[in-house]
């Protein structure tokens, strides 16, 4: 994978300014992907999925919510990270190539997910989906999934504590790989799984 060339800009949002790096290859479409509830952008899984598609001719936004712009660990909640990625996406609309496919890891998957519909995705593709805190699998977002109108996959760790691609809902598309809920183990299985998916 080569180094990811990108420029940063801001984006304004109901919880203030977003931080978008954007990198530009290609026009196969617009791919937009967020973080984790903690952590940031340069994730091991994030930066490996970006790099793949920036160099199949992708145009790649990595997003940083508000919160963590502001130097903040814990997130909003979903009502406002859902609005302030949605203002990001109403922002980069000029970028759009001919598709629109959202993403994000962990909590940022919720977001791409719930947000799918209302931002007119053409698809969408989830890394490391909590779809229950550890332990609590009695506490399931399986709905939030279930009620996906339009292609969507799933990359899942075998050994995710949050849910493995075995408790994932029918008709859920998921692939899992080798590793945890943070998918640093197999990066490059992550990122020629989604690379793959796209291209069919």
């Amino acid at each position: 994978m080569t180094a990811l060339e990108a420029r940063a800009l801001d984006v304004d949002t109901p919880s203030g300014p977003a931080q978008v790096v954007m990198t530009k290859r290609g026009k196969a479409g617009l791919f937009v992907i967020g973080h984790g509830a903690g952590g940031g952008i340069d994730a091991v899984d994030i930066v490996a999925v970006s790099g793949a598609l920036a160099d199949d001719g992708w145009t790649v936004a990595r997003v940083v919510q508000p919160y963590r712009v502001k130097g903040r660990r814990a997130p909003e909640p979903p009502p406002r990270l859902d609005a302030a990625w949605s203002s990001v996406i109403a922002a980069l609309r000029k970028e759009r190539a001919s598709r629109l496919v959202v993403s994000g890891r962990s909590s940022g998957a919720r977001v791409a997910v719930r947000s799918a519909a209302a931002v007119g995705a053409d698809a969408v593709v989830a890394l490391a989906f909590p779809l229950h805190p550890p332990g609590k699998p009695e506490k399931s977002r399986a709905d939030e999934l279930a009620e996906l109108p339009m292609p969507h996959l799933v990359v899942q760790g075998e050994r995710d504590p949050f849910g493995t691609p075995a408790e994932l809902p029918p008709g859920t598309n998921v692939v899992g790989v080798p590793g945890d809920h943070s998918l640093k183990q197999a990066p490059d299985a992550v990122a020629s799984t989604v690379l793959e998916w796209l291209r069919g």
